[in-house]
């Protein structure tokens, strides 16, 4: 691949090199890497940027700037200088740049994680997500939705216990979980059948949509390249949206052929809620802007909850003096006798800290999704110019040992009395993101996560296949918009006894 690239460099060398000639030289950038005629530092970032980067930060340190291309790319390493990004200068680093792959997108405009924040469109969406989908009173009304779907994960389970030393493929079970709740929020029905059939092939989809806006891309490096889509990125980035909005289409159909036959039904869900929008407001809503919006959902509610339940369950069974406190803890707070509610989430505060250690160590995002500066900002000194490109390395400032003690170790201890939460305000430990662009579904993705693990070390013992030691646990990364292991985690369950 880096060949490619460079071969391909050299034959568009005439054409770019005008431009870099004139470039500022006046401007007092942040330090790093002097990179390569034309590519800068594109070979730099590798196939795991976020490890890439992290190295070089110990370099050049918390605030360089990498050349990716015709790109300057400011690279934030450290709490203090994302604060700079996410909240001192948040009105200067308010847009995003649009990856070639997300571009491809219909109804770009409408997308909640990449339209413009001071577009009144944007802020009225995000509106009624936050009140009609993610408020607290809304999430206590459909409690009940999420405890059917983790007792339908849990009898799942219990199938394979059936089967002495059947294999739990612990991401799909819990992916198939979640994707199931998001569908019967938006659409009151489920997605995956009750045996999972279907569950990878939709995990599949839904991966191959974020590692695809998360590859590097030549027309993200080189925008002039845009047009020619030379590695197909874009082509197949559509097939991926395509195929998600064809689902979407289906149900829209539906709904709307059900309420044209009766203009009272409502099924109470979030897609009445948008095609009551759409009616009262068209200028806000329409059908087409509907897709982008619930497809956010559908991809940020369902990967990231998989994700970070499947890296904890690793964690887990990785260090089982770990699985042990968090089984204690919730024995003597639930007991045998029920199942976990919502409730008792609060009163564990064992594996409220499994969870925040999971997303120190494995941030869902190892990179939040880039900013823009609007104008010229003055950070420590270094002028960040207009139209650069900013990268918060939240994974990098969750192993450096000057924030964190024993940084590389699973250690839910180190939460436990800790005022650290991840809303935000605690700039050490942002695995959400912070500022008005502060994921929207976290209230939502921590009670999900939190239910699903609980209920999941609560009803069964667990063991790795035979032959494979905890310490020896393949823990590396796959590397996309998200962060997902690289390799599946295989698991047996045990069927519970209690004395």
């Amino acid at each position: 691949m880096e060949l490619y690239i460079i071969l391909f460099c050299i034959s568009i060398f005439f054409l770019l090199l005008k431009p870099l000639f004139h470039r500022s030289k006046t401007l007092n950038l942040p330090p790093g890497p002097i990179g390569l005629p034309i590519l800068g530092s594109i070979h730099s970032l590798g196939s795991h940027p976020n490890q890439s980067l992290a190295e070089l930060a110990k370099v050049h340190g918390p605030i360089m700037t990498l050349r990716l291309g015709s790109i300057t790319t400011i690279v934030l390493s450290s709490p203090e200088m994302a604060k700079q990004v996410l909240q001192t200068h948040a009105q200067s680093f308010s847009d995003r740049p649009i990856p070639d792959a997300i571009a491809s997108m219909p109804n770009l405009e409408t997308s909640l994680v990449w339209g413009p924040s001071d577009d009144n469109r944007w802020r009225k969406l995000r509106g009624i997500c936050s009140t009609q989908l993610f408020s607290g009173q809304k999430l206590n009304s459909l409690q009940y939705l999420r405890y059917k779907k983790v007792e339908q994960l849990i009898q799942h389970i219990k199938k394979h216990c059936e089967i002495s030393n059947t294999q739990v493929n612990i991401g799909q079970v819990v992916f198939a979980t979640t994707l199931n709740l998001i569908f019967s929020t938006m659409f009151s029905i489920d997605i995956v059948d009750p045996e999972f059939s279907r569950a990878q092939e939709l995990k599949d989809l839904v991966w191959k949509t974020v590692e695809s806006a998360g590859k590097p891309n030549l027309s993200d490096y080189f925008p002039v390249l845009k047009r020619f889509d030379l590695q197909g990125v874009r082509k197949r980035a559509r097939q991926h949206y395509d195929g998600m909005h064809q689902i979407f289409d289906d149900m829209i159909d539906k709904r709307m052929k059900a309420r044209a036959l009766d203009s009272t039904t409502r099924n109470g869900d979030f897609l009445d809620v948008l095609l009551d929008q759409w009616e009262e407001n068209r200028s806000i809503l329409n059908r087409e802007a509907i897709k982008p919006l619930i497809q956010n959902l559908f991809i940020a509610g369902s990967e990231t909850s998989a994700t970070t339940t499947e890296w904890a369950m690793a964690e887990l069974l990785r260090n089982p003096q770990v699985m042990q406190k968090a089984k204690k803890e919730l024995l003597e707070v639930i007991g045998s006798e029920r199942t976990v509610k919502e409730s008792d989430i609060d009163e564990l505060p064992y594996l409220q800290a499994v969870v925040k250690e999971t997303l120190r160590l494995h941030p869902a995002a190892p990179l939040l999704l880039p900013y823009k500066a609007r104008n010229d900002v003055e950070i420590c000194s270094y002028t960040i110019p207009k139209g650069a490109h900013a990268l918060v390395n939240i994974w990098a400032m969750n192993r450096d040992p000057k924030y964190w003690n024993q940084a590389l170790t699973f250690a839910p201890e180190r939460f436990i009395g800790s005022k650290i939460d991840y809303k935000g305000g605690s700039f050490e430990f942002i695995p959400f993101g912070a500022g008005r662009r502060l994921c929207l579904g976290l209230p939502l993705a921590t009670r999900m996560v939190h239910l699903m693990l609980a209920s999941m070390i609560l009803s069964f013992d667990w063991k790795l296949p035979q032959g494979t030691n905890p310490e020896d646990l393949d823990m590396q990364e796959h590397f996309g918009m998200t962060l997902k292991k690289a390799v599946p985690l295989y698991a047996i369950p045990v069927m519970k006894t209690f004395d």
